[in-house]
């Protein structure tokens, strides 16, 4: 697992974001459902807090917010953007889904959220500092 670059909670972001676990809106449920347990090596987290802001789903090693965006998002699209632009200065990408294409297709948006975060996982994990040095080619160290 990749050294998670989130913002830490600012005070009160944690009790927060456990009330919001407990009052899931559907969309977000059925998307939970298909994205918990790590699947394919991608993990999500849910409600995650992260400076003033609560993500719906964050995956720490694709460095992918997630946001389902029912009907109430339509009037606030310039917080929405400013949202958006703070964590892209953490290296987070924000990726919104609209709430109704989670309803129609929870099985697709899904998959489309896993192969985002696929795509964006690194190659390979750094070393740890202090770790053994790379192999070469036989297998033996340097």
């Amino acid at each position: 697992m990749l050294k998670d670059v989130a913002p830490r909670a600012r005070q009160g972001g944690v009790r927060r974001a456990r009330t919001l676990r407990r009052k899931m809106t559907l969309p977000e449920v059925l998307l939970w459902q298909r994205l918990r347990g790590g699947v394919h090596g991608c993990r999500f987290r849910r409600q995650h807090p992260s400076g003033p802001y609560v993500l719906d789903f964050y995956g720490v090693d694709a460095r992918l917010a997630i946001e389902v965006d029912g009907a109430g998002h339509d009037t606030r699209r310039e917080r929405d953007a400013r949202r958006d632009a703070w964590f892209a200065e953490a290296g987070i990408r924000t990726v919104r889904i609209a709430a109704a294409r989670v309803l129609a297709d929870a099985d697709g948006t899904a998959a489309a959220v896993l192969a985002l975060a696929t795509a964006r996982l690194p190659l390979h994990h750094p070393a740890k500092p202090g770790g053994p040095p790379p192999r070469d080619e036989l297998g033996e160290d340097r």
